[in-house]
């Protein structure tokens, strides 16, 4: 019989669950061939929870089979909860996904309400059917892409563009700028402040060497933020991801993002990564195209799904 535990607030979460999402989460990673989680949980968990994050943990006897985790996101555009989710492979399309997601709707309820946006990485229609029972409905497709590396082509940069790396107490505040303007409402690059860069520069894997900033006599004018994952089950190497690549509105059309592409898969080419990846929107056509004449091939289908939940107060108006 699986039961989920009353909701309780990580913060601190404790040693013990901490080691039985671990578990959970490697076996769905070993089935399913990549992570359940995101990095944003796992930061999460990792500093004991935050003031509002939450976590329901379903059990069945002593062993952890499913796991939702629900928290403010640190990106502001729009603000939004953020969810993850990792139900072990035995008990996938049981119900226990849309159990677990009403849990969390209820602790967004008793917080204020607000849009609640869940993450599945590898998602498919079973999964569409699974977190609709509890009225999420799909938002948007996010595609990993792949190249081999190194490439061939050289990059070509505007006019008096220069490269360097990004150097963090100094370029902080010039970067939030350029990456808010490049990302005006986006809902994960949007939004940024100073304490969500902080966050990531001080994740273990922030590498300065590979935050490149192309710089003109106006500032910044574009960036390319890469990121060396380790070795995961299956793979035969590390892989090197463009976390984040951005450029400025106002030098949009100058051929500065295929630039940054190729000086940002050189530089992971050069610190010894023989396969490069990145996210982009399954819409975002322009992108695809650009990434495609690359070389980079869809490798696997995320999906948010969305819901609005109204906070109880204003439900008992």
């Amino acid at each position: 019989m699986t039961s989920v535990t009353t909701l309780r607030r990580l913060q601190p979460v404790a040693p013990a669950d901490v080691v039985a999402i671990g578990r959970l989460h490697d076996a769905a990673e070993a089935a399913d061939g990549h992570p359940a989680l995101n990095d944003a949980v796992w930061r999460d968990l990792d500093a004991g929870g935050h003031p509002g994050s939450a976590g329901v943990l379903a059990t069945d006897g002593e062993h952890a089979v499913g796991y939702a985790h629900v928290a403010r996101s640190d990106s502001f555009s729009p603000p939004h909860w953020a969810v993850g989710l990792v139900v072990h492979p035995d008990r996938r399309g049981t119900g226990l996904e849309a159990e677990l997601l009403g849990a969390v709707v209820h602790h967004v309820e008793a917080e204020g309400g607000g849009p609640v946006v869940l993450w599945l990485l590898g998602a498919d229609e079973d999964d569409d059917d699974a977190v609709g029972a509890a009225g999420f409905t799909p938002q948007r497709d996010l595609l990993q892409m792949r190249v081999a590396l190194p490439l061939s082509e050289e990059p070509r940069w505007p006019p008096d563009t220069e490269v360097r790396t990004f150097v963090p107490g100094q370029d902080d505040d010039a970067w939030l700028e350029v990456n808010n303007r490049a990302f005006a409402n986006h809902p994960e690059q949007g939004g940024w402040i100073r304490d969500t860069l902080r966050r990531r520069l001080a994740e273990p894997w922030f590498d300065p060497a590979g935050f490149l900033l192309a710089v003109d006599d106006q500032g910044i004018a574009g960036f390319c933020w890469t990121k060396v994952h380790p070795p995961s089950p299956g793979e035969q190497g590390p892989l090197g991801e463009i976390f984040v690549i951005g450029v400025d509105p106002s030098r949009q059309g100058t051929g500065l993002g295929r630039a940054l592409t190729l000086v940002g898969l050189a530089s992971l080419a050069e610190r010894g990564v023989r396969t490069g990846m990145l996210y982009v929107d399954g819409a975002n056509e322009p992108a695809l195209r650009l990434y495609r004449s690359l070389g980079f091939e869809t490798h696997r289908r995320d999906r948010a799904y969305a819901r609005e939940v109204v906070g109880s107060a204003r439900m008992g108006q």
